[in-house]
């Protein structure tokens, strides 16, 4: 495993995204994931599914103090005693006492980010969180975010693959040390079958989604977060650090198109 370094911190660079996991096969994914080796878990309030987190990383043989553990607040808290209350009830879902990131999942534009910061700001001084940030921010809220914000802004999770790439948001979050977590970094399945990934990958011998999890952590601050329930796929989405994507092979894969990846979206929406 490979590890991105924001403000002195190391943060695995792959992640287990749970978004849309329950219950009892989210408690086994999680577990499994552990048991694979990962040490970066993602979950959220609106997830419904902390509890089934928390539950599995209590019950693993990894110490709770080597998981990176990020929940995010739901939007409806983001008011300063909100997200206080909130983020408690998350702690015992979570069956611990802090976690190491807390994100605001959306922006709530009828608060004031600086009312949600000040919650940040009482959480960690009580050792409830570790690190603070936001998530689908684009650049010039996180901008203000930063401005506003009594705690560093840690970091900024959005929905990042080579259809939708974040080039100012990688560029404003590389000069300020700011994180970047790249959530949905294969699509919903739609990079499975991508030919220039498929290309690519046979080079190294390598699956068309590990090349697109490889292109994004190439990038400089970025860690991503894909979600599986098979076991081998977990495995190989962290079996992609023996390799190193050329430049030019790098530059390929790099294609932003809002057209593009919205087919992409709505395509793997209407399948499902």
């Amino acid at each position: 495993m490979e590890h991105v370094t924001v403000r002195g911190e190391d943060v695995p660079a792959i992640g287990l995204g749970t978004w849309q996991l329950e219950g009892e096969e989210c408690y086994e994914t999680v577990r499994t994931a552990l048991d694979l080796g990962y040490r970066h878990v993602d979950t959220a309030q609106l997830y419904e599914n902390e509890a089934a987190v928390g539950r599995a990383i209590e019950d693993s043989d990894v110490d709770r103090e080597d998981v990176f553990l990020v929940t995010k607040v739901h939007p409806g808290n983001a008011k300063t005693e909100a997200v206080v209350e909130s983020t408690r009830e998350s702690l015992e879902r979570l069956r611990t006492d802090y976690v190491d990131l807390l994100l605001l999942h959306w922006p709530r534009p009828l608060v004031s980010f600086s009312r949600t910061a000040e919650g940040f700001a009482r959480l960690r001084e009580e050792g409830a969180i570790r690190h603070a940030g936001v998530s689908n921010f684009r650049t010039w809220r996180l901008k203000r975010a930063v401005e506003k914000s009594p705690v560093p802004v840690f970091a900024d999770q959005v929905r990042l693959h080579p259809f939708y790439t974040h080039r100012k948001l990688r560029q404003y979050a590389r000069t300020t040390d700011t994180l970047v977590t790249a959530y949905s970094p294969l699509a919903h399945g739609a990079m499975v079958d991508e030919d220039v990934l498929a290309e690519i990958g046979a080079k190294y011998d390598k699956t068309a989604p590990q090349v697109a999890l490889r292109w994004a952590t190439q990038f400089p601050k970025v860690v991503a977060i894909p979600k599986s329930t098979d076991r081998d796929h977990l495995r190989q989405n962290m079996e992609i650090f023996d390799f190193t994507l050329t430049r030019d092979e790098h530059d390929r894969i790099t294609r932003p198109s809002l057209l593009k990846s919205a087919r992409l979206y709505l395509g793997n929406e209407l399948r499902g």
